[in-house]
């Protein structure tokens, strides 16, 4: 993720693979909400003092840790009612640089229409797309901003080529191939499931906390193309 000089109005932070995948999952699960951690260490001093939370790490299962960012691994998980803290190496630092903002959006492909319709009830026509995968280079993320900037417009979009895109990325053969560590075999399907969700997740201060939260989006009526 390149570095960014100031705070923007408004951040759609994008982590396709898989950090905002799982958090969708994490909310389709029934968590409240989702705390991002700035380090590993915090993530296990929240557990401690929150012995209820559920801890989340990307990578390989480790003490103190819950779970796995893995939304096949996440899928079969109760978590209704839970708060789940989410450390990440791309996507929770991407959000954590923005957290200034006075409206920051997790996104990925399977939130991708709700947040372009909050986008666009919102008016947000300065819109900043933090890229965290590959520092910000990672084309599955690039892709799924894209998408979602044309869908922001209110023109029809198709999402196949930009799907294509993402599965033909970097991330996408290291999830494949079995380069990465805590991953189902259904992870990259679920990453490129487009709108699998109803709901964008607004990330805010609460306290000295950057939290996620799902915001129900209404679904476009007869006469919005988005």
């Amino acid at each position: 993720m390149a570095e960014l000089v100031e705070a923007p109005s408004v951040a759609v932070v994008v982590d396709v693979m898989r950090a905002f995948t799982v958090a969708a999952w994490a909310f389709a699960q029934g968590a409240e909400k989702i705390v991002l951690a700035g380090s590993p260490d915090e993530a296990l001093a929240l557990k401690a003092r929150h012995p209820d939370w559920a801890t989340l790490k990307d990578g390989p299962a480790a003490p103190g840790f819950d779970l796995v960012n893995s939304p096949g691994l996440l899928r079969s998980v109760d978590l209704r009612g839970r708060t789940v803290v989410q450390k990440t190496t791309a996507g929770t630092v991407g959000a954590l640089a923005v957290k200034e903002a006075s409206l920051v959006l997790c996104a990925g492909f399977v939130v991708a229409g709700a947040t372009a319709r909050l986008l666009h009830t919102r008016g947000s026509d300065r819109v900043t797309f933090v890229i965290t995968g590959e520092d910000g280079q990672a084309d599955e993320d690039l892709a799924c901003a894209q998408y979602i900037a044309r869908r922001a417009t209110g023109a029809g979009t198709d999402a196949a080529e930009f799907l294509r895109r993402a599965g033909d990325s970097r991330a996408a053969a290291e999830l494949a191939e079995g380069v990465r560590q805590g991953v189902h075999p259904d992870d990259v399907a679920l990453c490129l499931e487009v709108d699998r969700f109803p709901f964008a997740m607004v990330a805010a201060l609460e306290g000295p906390l950057m939290v996620v939260r799902p915001c129900a989006v209404p679904p476009p009526g007869d006469d919005a193309p988005i």
